[in-house]
């Protein structure tokens, strides 16, 4: 800090404060300017990350922004004052203000001091900095011989600002294993170098960015210049925890959405089952009605012989509630089945839907390796990524499930590109109705496997069901797989040209469906 108060410096004296304002509760700008001159100081004060950076020109926004320390605009900057022993230092500017950078890591906070004025805070959550006196912040301490002698070489004693580069500078040279004198000379060497350092260093230590005035650890770059440096440093650790960051955090709320629709398809695929397959309400009430005579009274579990599958089967009943009643209720229920079950129908499919669209998702987060790539994915999957409910977005694709092989078949036009080139991989297998137009269907790439001719044939049959060629006999469908499709620069919604493709020919229809 001290080389960058000396740097900050000529930089500053004589320049008028022409604009304060935040963006954001966590970011102060300040602007000095003068004929011909102007200067930028950002300050960026998070709970992990305080910093200061020195940008040549800053463009305000327009929404969301607000003046601050309004009191000092005019005022002139008259010396830049750094703190003996302290992380922290101040502005002097005409009229007796005094603009307090108090930078002690995650309790940083820029104060404004004026004559007959209460002192005005940046961060207000840290109330106190209000009874911090900026002319009274030295810390003189004795750093001789003696004090360190009577410290015993206690680095922390007598200098409390080194914190832990310094004291892994000391280690590397074997100081704890030194004689007293010894200790004294490193430090003094160390001293040397801090006070007069030949150069500043980003570094990689332990896997942390690091600004540095000694060269530990992997150098990654040099500057001899500390306002170099310091932009440097602010936007490269930005830039590597901002992307650590957001990629964890969006990460999360995909595979918690994932989580959750699995769960969701399972039960309701359970329960789709148990309707269709195992028993129905009318069965089961006709078994009561059969065995009223053997059930016990307020029983809940009770075991009967079951004439429509010939075994003994155990039912569940309502201490509360009659066996009578409870008849009556699944005779109820049995006239509304069909409605339950095409509503079970629907839900799968469309928990299927979200299943594949999250985890594409995931494997399109996968690919943002950096944080340009990652600023795209979030703007392209904001909705998804969005915690609000009404903000899920409708897959732009039905979903068919059959001998382990999902099917997915484009919506509309528009929907048809997403499909193609959002929710699409190279060894998919894509089809399309030949010379018509209609949906885009992909069965999708299974690691070893190869697509089966059932399969095969019963996603050309929805390629020609869901096309201009519905109603006619036979279609001829092409396919290959997705590497060959294309979509020309500037071609209509759902157009794309395709290499190496296959033709099959089926009649149209939804093999899905169930006939009734």
């Amino acid at each position: 800090m001290r080389q960058l108060t000396q740097a900050l410096q000529p930089k500053l004296l004589g320049l008028q404060v022409a604009t304060t304002f935040s963006q954001n509760k966590d970011e102060l700008v300040l602007g000095f300017a003068a004929p011909r001159q102007e200067f930028y100081i950002r300050a960026l004060l998070t709970s992990h990350f305080s910093s200061l950076s020195f940008p040549t020109e800053f463009r305000r926004a327009r929404a969301n922004s607000v003046n601050l320390f309004a009191a000092m605009q005019g005022h002139v900057v008259e010396d830049v004052v750094q703190h003996q022993n302290e992380r922290s230092f101040f502005l002097k500017l005409s009229g007796g203000m005094l603009l307090l950078f108090k930078l002690f890591g995650n309790r940083s906070n820029i104060v404004l001091f004026q004559p007959g004025e209460e002192p005005e805070l940046f961060q207000h959550k840290f109330s106190n900095d209000a009874d911090l006196d900026p002319l009274q912040m030295d810390r003189p301490l004795p750093q001789n011989y003696a004090a360190f002698a009577a410290a015993d070489g206690n680095l922390r004693t007598l200098y409390p600002t080194f914190g832990d580069l310094p004291a892994l500078y000391l280690a590397a040279h074997n100081y704890s294993q030194a004689s007293l004198e010894v200790k004294w000379e490193l430090v003094q060497q160390l001293l040397d170098i801090l006070e007069s350092p030949p150069a500043y260093y980003i570094i990689r230590l332990q896997g942390k960015l690091r600004l540095s005035l000694l060269a530990l650890g992997e150098v990654l770059y040099t500057y001899t210049d500390p306002l170099e440096a310091l932009n440097s440093y602010t936007r490269l650790y930005l830039s590597e925890t901002g992307y650590e960051r957001q990629y964890e955090q969006a990460k999360q709320v995909l595979e918690r959405k994932l989580h959750l629709t699995q769960t969701t398809l399972n039960q309701s695929e359970q329960k789709l089952h148990q309707l269709r397959h195992d028993r129905s309400y009318s069965q089961t009430a006709d078994v009561l009605m059969a065995n009223l005579t053997n059930i016990p009274p307020r029983s809940t579990h009770v075991e009967l012989y079951d004439f429509y599958a010939d075994q003994q089967r155990t039912y569940t009943l309502k201490h509360d509630e009659t066996p009578q009643k409870t008849a009556e209720r699944l005779y109820r229920k049995a006239k509304n089945q069909h409605v339950e079950v095409r509503q079970l129908e629907e839900k799968v499919e469309r928990k299927l839907e979200e299943l594949i669209v999250l985890e594409d998702a995931l494997q399109a987060l996968a690919a943002a390796t950096d944080y340009k790539l990652l600023k795209l994915f979030l703007r392209d999957y904001q909705p998804l990524l969005s915690t609000k409910q009404q903000a899920q977005q409708e897959a732009p694709f039905r979903v068919f499930e059959t001998e382990g092989f999902k099917i997915l078949v484009g919506k509309s036009a528009k929907n048809n590109d997403e499909l193609t080139q959002r929710h699409t991989y190279k060894d998919d297998l894509w089809l399309h109705a030949k010379d018509v137009s209609g949906s885009h269907v992909v069965i999708k790439h299974q690691a070893g496997k190869t697509v089966p001719a059932t399969v095969l044939e019963k996603a050309a049959q929805l390629a020609a069901h869901y096309s201009k060629r519905k109603s006619d006999s036979l279609c001829p469908v092409l396919y290959t797989p997705k590497k060959y499709v294309r979509k020309p620069k500037g071609a209509a919604p759902g157009s794309v040209t395709i290499d190496r493709e296959q033709v099959i020919l089926v009649k149209p229809q939804n093999p899905f469906e169930r006939k009734v």
